[in-house]
Formats: structure tokens, C-alpha cells, sequence
């Protein structure tokens, strides 16, 4: 064996590899912040998170805005919540996956805690608004955590529809840094222990093989993922798709073959694919996205 593929063993190049998974994660989420997410009763209104709002009958469903990995209530939807409020929906978002000790960033908690956080807020917009369901649109961990609550939470008599931007629906190598894992050992440990909700996110964890066992969606909820071929995060960006006759995968290139958007920018402020998050979410109303869409 030649020494430069011995695999390392020391408890610093453990800690090595933790903190390149860790520093790369961070260096693409869409909204690391230097100060504590905001509270749910801190989020704005801004037109967004307005309990007083009642659906019309044009679009009779509020809209529930998952944050990704790092993200918040606020930053991750700038752009989109205030899209969708001018469009005359009742738009609502929370934060999710907190971690004792760690006030800066949310999604680090286990996915399926965080997928009951989900269950209660879904449950409060609905008693805020008086309607039946909610329409349910995530970006990144946000697109895929919903999952969790459609399929063992009972989220599915709740949710008319689920539009993932860039979710990594079965999980993601990390441009392939997850692969490297096997040769660091006690580092997945070690990112399970401290960071459960990244380690939930590696294809292949405990996780992932649990939340697409039997199929990837359930009865009843319509299914839309929007996923562009320049995603750096999850990867490989096929890997977010989904099967099933309920289902819409959508390339963003497909729509506009010169839209660039990454991973970061298709959730947080590319319209052509916020076009199509409309559309998806009336799709009775649905018109056209092309490159024009990023100025409609």
C-alpha cells in the first residue's frame, strides 16, 4: 500500500475531515448568519407570516415556506415569500432543527425531530387560516425533510402539495466528499453525535434508506422538484428526483438552458424557478416558464 492511501486513523485527521464536511457545508448554505436565527414570533410580516391572512378562493391553500440546512425563516425566502404574497397567497415559513449550544444555525438537529417541528406548524397555519390543507415548498433539506412528515407524521391528510427546490431527496455525496468517510474512521460517528441533521443528509445514512423504503411518495400529494444541473451540494442533482405517477421532476435548464443557477441561488432568488413554483402550485393556472419568466 502505498502511503498516500493508508487510511488515516488519528484523532486529527478525524477531526480533520469533520471540519472540511463541516467548513464546505457552510460555505454553500444559503443563509449562515452572524446572529441567532429569529424566533418564530420575531419573523416579519412583511406581508409574510401574517396569521390574520385568510386564502381566497383563488388560492384557497396557505403556502408553508422549509428553510434549507443553515437557513432561517427569514433569509432563505426574501425573494420567494414576497413573490408568492404578490401573487395573493397566504405565505407562511418557520425555523426548524435548532441544536442546544448551537444559536446560529438551524437544520443541524435529527431530521425527524425536525420533521415534527413541521407537523406543529403546519398545524398552526392551518388553525390560523381555517383551511383544510397547506401547499408545502422547501429548498435543499427543506425540499426533502417534508418527506418524513407526508410519509410517518400523518402530514399527507394535511398537504395538497410538495415542491422541492434542489432537495436532496436521497441523499447527497457532497461532490463525493462523502465517499471519503470509510477512510476517516469515527468521523460519520462524530458527525451523527454533533450534527445529526447533516449526517441524516449522506446518501446511504440510516435516514435516507428510511424515508425512501416503499417508494418515495404517498397517496394524495402532488409531488413537484425543481433541480438544477449546476448543483454543487447534492449531488449528483438526478439523485433528487422522485418516482411516481404523482410526480413532476423539472430540469431549470430545461426551462432556460442559459440559467446558471446553483445550488444556493435556484431557492433563494431565481425567479425562473420561482415562475415554476407557481405554476406548480396552481397548476389549473399554469403558464409557459421560460428565460422571460425572470423578469415576469
Amino acid at each position: 500500500m502505498l502511503p498516500w492511501t493508508r487510511p488515516p486513523r488519528t484523532p486529527r485527521a478525524r477531526r480533520t475531515l469533520a471540519a472540511l464536511l463541516l467548513t464546505l457545508a457552510a460555505l454553500v448554505a444559503p443563509t449562515a448568519t452572524a446572529t441567532a436565527a429569529p424566533t418564530q414570533a420575531a419573523a416579519p410580516s412583511r406581508g409574510w407570516n401574517d396569521y390574520s391572512c385568510k386564502p381566497s378562493a383563488t388560492h384557497p391553500r396557505p403556502v408553508v415556506l422549509v428553510h434549507g440546512t443553515f437557513g432561517n425563516s427569514i433569509d432563505n425566502w426574501l425573494v420567494l415569500a414576497p413573490y408568492l404574497v404578490s401573487r395573493g397567497y397566504c405565505v407562511f415559513s418557520l425555523d426548524y432543527g435548532q441544536l442546544p449550544g448551537v444559536p446560529l444555525f438551524n437544520g443541524l438537529g435529527p431530521i425527524d425531530r425536525s420533521a415534527g417541528q413541521l407537523d406543529v406548524f403546519v398545524d398552526k397555519v392551518l388553525g390560523a387560516t381555517g383551511a383544510p390543507k397547506a401547499d408545502l415548498v422547501g429548498h435543499s433539506q427543506g425540499g426533502m425533510m417534508p418527506h418524513y412528515y407526508l410519509k410517518f407524521l400523518g402530514g399527507a391528510e394535511k398537504v395538497n402539495a410538495l415542491v422541492g427546490i434542489a432537495p436532496d431527496n436521497h441523499g447527497t455525496t457532497l461532490l463525493g466528499l462523502t465517499k471519503l468517510l470509510p477512510y476517516f474512521p469515527g468521523v460519520e460517528d462524530l458527525l451523527t453525535t454533533n450534527t445529526p441533521g447533516l449526517a441524516d443528509q449522506i446518501a446511504g445514512s440510516a435516514f435516507i434508506t428510511k424515508l425512501n423504503a416503499g417508494g418515495d411518495t404517498v397517496p394524495g400529494v402532488r409531488y413537484t422538484v425543481i433541480a438544477t444541473k449546476y448543483d454543487e451540494v447534492v449531488t449528483p442533482y438526478r439523485t433528487q428526483y422522485l418516482s411516481g405517477t404523482n410526480v413532476r421532476n423539472v430540469l431549470l435548464q430545461d426551462l432556460c438552458p442559459v440559467d446558471l443557477s446553483e445550488h444556493v441561488a435556484i431557492g433563494t432568488i431565481d425567479r425562473i424557478a420561482f415562475h415554476e413554483v407557481a405554476n406548480a402550485l396552481d397548476p389549473a393556472r399554469a403558464t409557459p416558464t421560460t428565460c422571460a419568466s425572470a423578469v415576469s
